[in-house]
């Protein structure tokens, strides 16, 4: 199976906030404010699990625009993609902009049980809900232009779904929803026209997926 939906919304980011805090003192998720010719979407990043303090994994990079021609003469909107490489998709481990780079080091993989998976987790953080929010919050700029992947709202104007949307074990109520191709992500653009990227997911979700999505 798959997320019902999926897209990219590009417009002007306006604002942001994170939920307000629940009993425990936790915050869920940082919420963008987008602003695109149909109105204001609300974009919902998920930085916590719900389940713990360290529940969430993140990591922020820099990108060059051709690394993602989907983008390229896109104007401001939300835009359905098929969840595909040829659709223009994010995979945080398939797409050559955001999948780990192996190198020399794959053709060891098969004989060094551990190493491709030591090579995908580098560069990522893990830490609380309060950690993830700060480091999103570093690369947000109120009047840039931003692009968020993800699902878009059944009902009103957002998207959520912003994060990592395969890896899940069996046991997770989200595992049927498992499936490649379809992963959020938040990108804010600089003025040298190059994007500061969020990647995230939950510490739950594989680094490794199989061609269906599943934790490999």
């Amino acid at each position: 199976m798959s997320l019902d939906e999926y897209g990219v919304l590009l417009g002007t980011l306006t604002g942001h906030r994170r939920d307000t805090p629940d009993n425990e003192g936790r915050w869920f998720h940082v919420n963008l404010d987008v602003t695109a010719p149909a109105g204001r979407y609300r974009c919902a990043v998920d930085v916590d699990s719900k389940h713990t303090t360290t529940g969430v994994q993140w990591r922020t990079r820099t990108l060059h625009p051709a690394q993602l021609p989907v983008l390229s003469g896109r104007p401001a909107g939300l835009h359905r993609l098929p969840m595909s490489a040829a659709g223009g998709a994010v995979d945080y481990q398939r797409h050559p902009a955001f999948r780990p780079a192996l190198g020399c080091l794959a053709a060891l993989a098969p004989f060094a049980p551990g190493l491709e998976d030591f090579v995908r987790r580098q560069g990522w953080s893990t830490g609380s809900n309060l950690d993830a929010a700060t480091a999103l919050e570093a690369i947000l700029v109120v009047g840039a232009r931003i692009v968020v992947f993800g699902e878009p709202f059944t009902e009103g104007l957002g998207v959520h779904n912003v994060h990592q949307n395969q890896g899940d074990p069996a046991d997770s109520q989200w595992y049927d929803e498992n499936d490649p191709w379809q992963d959020g992500v938040t990108m804010v653009e600089r003025p040298d026209g190059r994007y500061d990227v969020f990647q995230n997911k939950f510490t739950s979700q594989s680094f490794h997926t199989d061609d269906r999505g599943h934790p490999a």
